[in-house]
């Protein structure tokens, strides 16, 4: 338990802490937000890093990779996805670092409370758009595989109207998978910690009642 938390329970005890006031609380609150932010900030350093990893080190030790990742990259439209996503992730590690500085360099309660709603959206928009990106990164995937594999494109012409459905009905279930394992990663690597951001807000709020 944090030393916030300890204060107000002997505030309702009724012990000699009653005398500390909003001017006392502040600082602690105002630590708390900017160690999580910066948390959250490490962690989308090792997310960025994981997916880096993620890309290049099969390139290196797989020639089955490296010749598929090869052929996928003359496909102007692969391309500018990788280039798109990447870009995402570096915004987002900007974001949340910006975040962080402008945290830890308020005074004023409501520049605080300003800065936590900002982290939050940014975590919002980032999760949303990584389950956009998923939900149709999936049936992408399997166009691109029909349109530049031609064993693959040969065996999917010769699927009946119910080989197709069933196709179809695999795809849909694969991604809905896939998003709800990716949407429970989130869940569980960024909620926590805003669940405590949040809570420092609210404490904040009170204070400028």
């Amino acid at each position: 338990m944090d030393e916030l938390e300890l204060l107000k329970k002997d505030w309702q005890k009724g012990t000699e802490y009653k005398s500390y006031d909003n001017s006392e609380i502040y600082p602690m609150l105002h630590k708390k937000s900017s160690s999580i932010v910066k948390m959250l900030f490490h962690i989308s350093l090792a997310e960025m890093a994981f997916w880096i990893l993620l890309t290049t080190v099969p390139f290196f030790i797989s020639d089955n990779y490296r010749e598929r990742f090869n052929t996928s990259y003359e496909n102007p439209w692969f391309v500018a996805i990788s280039v798109f996503g990447f870009l995402v992730i570096f915004l987002f590690v900007y974001l949340l670092f910006k975040a962080h500085k402008s945290i830890s360099v308020t005074d004023s309660a409501k520049k605080l409370m300003e800065s936590i709603l900002r982290t939050r959206k940014i975590i919002k928009y980032y999760v949303l758009y990584n389950l956009v990106m998923i939900f149709i990164s999936i049936p992408l995937s399997l166009i691109f595989e029909f349109n530049e594999n031609k064993e693959f494109h040969d065996q999917i012409e010769a699927f009946d109207s119910t080989q197709m459905i069933l196709l179809y009905a695999i795809t849909f279930l694969v991604t809905g998978v896939f998003v709800l394992v990716i949407w429970g990663f989130y869940r569980l690597l960024y909620g926590i910690l805003l669940k405590r951001l949040n809570r420092n807000y609210n404490e904040i709020k009170k204070l400028e009642i």
